[in-house]
């Protein structure tokens, strides 16, 4: 439609482009556009990976990943990273040095072979506590008998502390079973409800030394039973068996790349014909080592399969905190069959910390929850990695009406100015943890 003129009729002039300005015009135009395009392209290709932040960060807390910080937008994977020369390619997951083992579940079953994902990548963290007793005939029981709420005898406080751990043992003094007759002339005998096994779980357990002098109560038959029980509940056991092979083979825990091997054996009771047998070829029993020479094979046979060798036994004298000779002697024999921890128990008090060629030894953990007694006692927690022992903590805790609580403030100095007394070669600070 043609243009309307002005009110004063004056008409527009027509500019004409001749062609020789025309055709530079579009060139030149096209040509700016085009290092324009280019300009902010190569502005992208170098800023981005400026402005791009990690895609995957790990965190020190259990190894788990997170995109940047709580507070930030992860970045948006480019459409055309591929074009750019960049990939998302997922580092490989990290191959156990023992992947062919973890492979196959046979060969774990047979030789005893456990595994657990470690809470921080690259270390262990194993606790370790001394007595317990579930059976309802004695006080100890009292406090949860009624709805077996375990926590009402072991407070919330210990067994997170026990929960934490990726590895917590202690030692299982008695008899799970109905079945049985209690040994003739042995002031205390023990058994418990074969259900109140489960207070093993509740409270983190992992693994249980039957190593001692009242597995075998019973007798056989009840242990026999115990083992099955403990079986069923999935809590590995040490020290016992069904025939000395499997009384004296070692618990072997994968944890990562570390392959850790538990010991355990007794010396209790000293004699030649003791009430708590000992498991020969064709009968059941506990492994004993008041003749020290099959623990030591066992000891230097598990060292040669694994990295680290936890050596748990029972020993000393009952409510005595003075070491007596028969520790003194076997404890050095043990290092230098290769243990690289000594965890010791039996007197139901505790006893020094010691070091031996640089192992340390607890001789004692005392009764953890044994009985109506008050009475001091603790865990002891230790970190490993693949060097070795990186710390080394005694946790103070009381044993008092029945219940196991973790000591804090005055209470908690007062049991280790005690076991500063008692302990000579080691430093103990004022959170227990442990030097030498």
């Amino acid at each position: 439609m043609a243009k309307k003129r002005s009110r004063k009729n004056k008409k527009k002039k027509r500019i004409r482009f001749h062609r020789s300005f025309f055709l530079p015009f579009v060139i030149t135009l096209t040509a700016a556009v085009a290092l324009g395009v280019l300009a902010l392209a190569a502005h992208q290709w170098i800023m981005e990976p400026v402005k791009t932040k990690p895609a995957d960060i790990v965190r020190p807390d259990h190894g788990k990943e997170t995109p940047g910080t709580e507070d930030e937008e992860p970045a948006e994977k480019e459409d055309d990273a591929g074009d750019e020369g960049e990939s998302d390619v997922t580092e490989p997951e990290t191959v156990s040095r023992y992947q062919e083992v973890l492979d196959d579940p046979a060969y774990m079953e047979e030789n005893n072979i456990y595994t657990v994902e470690p809470a921080q990548p690259g270390r262990v963290t194993m606790t370790f506590a001394g007595d317990i007793l579930f059976d309802d005939n004695y006080a100890i029981t009292g406090t949860v008998r009624s709805d077996g709420d375990i926590s009402k005898g072991v407070t919330p406080e210990v067994i997170e502390r026990m929960q934490s751990a990726d590895i917590m043992m202690l030692n299982n003094e008695f008899a799970y079973s109905g079945r049985g007759t209690p040994t003739e002339d042995k002031q205390f005998t023990f058994r418990a409800r074969p259900e109140t096994a489960a207070y093993l779980t509740d409270m983190g357990v992992d693994l249980v030394s039957l190593a001692n002098n009242h597995a075998y109560d019973y007798g056989p038959t009840a242990l026999e039973d115990t083992l099955d029980t403990l079986r069923e509940t999935g809590i590995p056991y040490v020290g016992a068996g069904r025939n000395i092979d499997e009384a004296r083979k070692p618990v072997y825990y994968i944890v990562g790349d570390m392959k850790i091997a538990f010991v355990s054996a007794t010396q209790i009771e000293r004699l030649d014909t003791p009430d708590t047998k000992e498991a020969t070829e064709t009968s059941p029993g506990v492994f004993r080592c008041w003749n020290g020479a099959k623990l030591l094979e066992t000891i230097r046979e598990a060292e040669e399969n694994s990295d680290f060798v936890v050596a748990y036994i029972h020993w000393g004298t009952e409510n005595q905190a003075e070491l007596d000779w028969a520790q003194l002697k076997q404890a050095p024999e043990l290092i230098a069959a290769g243990a690289d921890l000594v965890i010791g128990d039996h007197p139901h008090c505790l006893q020094p910390i010691g070091v031996i060629q640089g192992v340390p030894v607890i001789y004692s953990l005392g009764n953890f929850w044994f009985n109506s007694k008050t009475l001091d006692t603790g865990m002891v927690e230790v970190v490993i990695d693949e060097t070795g022992i990186v710390s080394y903590q005694f946790v103070p805790c009381l044993q008092s009406g029945c219940r196991t609580t973790l000591l804090q403030g005055a209470e908690k100095e007062r049991v280790l100015a005690y076991m500063r007394g008692i302990s000579e070669g080691v430093r103990i600070d004022e959170d227990g943890f442990v030097s030498w």
